[in-house]
């Protein structure tokens, strides 16, 4: 009872640091607001209201589905009717980010069997919406012409009709994932930091000396970190999912909320280990900012936040399999995403409580020998 209530208030002592350290807690607002919606945000991978402007020379009926086949915000803007006369202008102004030019006698070469071609004029200075926005156009034109060679019976109808349903993101909405898995890479970001400056902020402002002559354990020390900086990191990411993720960016969570905090809080004694074994290699905030980069960096892309593990070299899958962050990434996903319990999630969870519980008493066992070289 006397450690639990040395841990209780060695803890307390950091959450009050903690609140005065201004920079800190600005970094944690931060990361978990206005970086989380920036990142959903941004890195978008959908076309988005993009400007189509359409020459139709043939005037005829496949000219006509296929500028329907464009009237799909918001991917597309309402397509302009324009003149042939106009391209060159309108693409130097920047006006439009393609213009389609439909030839003269487009529908009867198709019906006679030849393969008459539609320009396509792209301003490739949009780079992104040009790159997503010529797939869609190759996608949309092939569909029209498709359906219409099937109804004039011109063409013999296909023996395998390809019928696709996507799963948990209907409409493969990039911000659907990327906010969410800013949100897990920020927790082992933050954890790593908060934990390290803890130790070097007591190296530094020369209370750790006082903490070690005083009837408390490394350990009791280490715990205190541990629990005051996990549950900030942990508040921070409920808050995050529920008032950034699912109420300003209207993005659903299909699992339990607070399955998956229990997951970040036995996550969370790993990556603060990470932090706390790190500070006691650094000596100042700088380096353990370089360490950060080369340890916590690797290890989030390796994860399967940013790629697929499946994606991955074989090597790198079998290596990943001892990083608690690839299990922590794969129980997030399933809960979140898929609406897992805990009966299907149980085996990610035993993996990080278990490789976790090594690091952190390794890292235990690092702290103490750096404090009885203090001492």
């Amino acid at each position: 009872m006397r450690s639990l209530a040395n841990i209780f208030w060695l803890g307390t002592k950091e959450l009050r640091s903690f609140v005065h350290d201004y920079v800190l807690v600005g970094l944690v607002i931060w990361t978990f607001s206005f970086a989380v919606y920036a990142q959903a945000q941004s890195r978008s991978q959908e076309l988005n209201n993009a400007s189509i402007a359409i020459i139709d020379e043939d005037n005829s009926l496949l000219s006509h589905l296929i500028i329907e086949g464009f009237y799909l915000p918001p991917y597309f803007r309402k397509p302009q009717a324009i003149a042939l006369r106009d391209v060159n202008r309108l693409m130097d102004n920047g006006s439009y980010t393609f213009i389609l030019d439909i030839p003269l006698h487009f529908e009867r070469d198709v019906l006679a069997g030849r393969q008459p071609a539609i320009q396509v004029n792209v301003d490739a200075t949009a780079m992104v919406q040009a790159g997503l926005g010529s797939g869609y156009i190759q996608q949309i034109l092939t569909t029209q012409i498709s359906n219409f060679l099937s109804r004039s019976e011109r063409s013999p109808p296909s023996p395998v009709s390809l019928d696709i349903r996507v799963a948990f993101n209907p409409n493969v909405t990039t911000s659907w994932f990327t906010s969410v898995m800013g949100i897990i890479n920020n927790v082992t970001m933050l954890a790593i930091i908060l934990s390290g400056a803890a130790v070097i902020r007591e190296r530094e402002h020369g209370t750790m000396d006082h903490l070690l002559v005083m009837p408390v354990t490394p350990f009791e020390i280490a715990m205190s970190k541990v629990w005051a900086n996990g549950l900030v990191i942990t508040l921070a990411v409920g808050l995050s999912l529920s008032l950034i993720v699912q109420v300003l960016l209207r993005i659903p969570v299909a699992g339990s909320v607070p399955l998956f905090l229990g997951g970040v809080v036995i996550y969370l004694f790993f990556a603060t280990a990470i932090g706390i074994f790190l500070a006691t290699v650094a000596r100042t905030m700088p380096q353990l900012g370089l360490l950060y980069l080369l340890v916590a960096t690797p290890m989030n892309i390796l994860s399967g936040s940013n790629t697929p593990l499946e994606s991955m070299p074989r090597v790198l899958q079998i290596v990943m399999q001892v990083s608690p962050s690839t299990h922590f990434v794969s129980f997030a996903q399933a809960i979140l995403y898929r609406g897992a319990g805990f009966d299907v999630v149980w085996p990610e969870f035993l993996a990080v409580a278990f490789i976790g519980s090594l690091f952190f008493g390794l890292a235990l066992l690092r702290f103490r020998r750096v404090s009885a070289q203090t001492t």
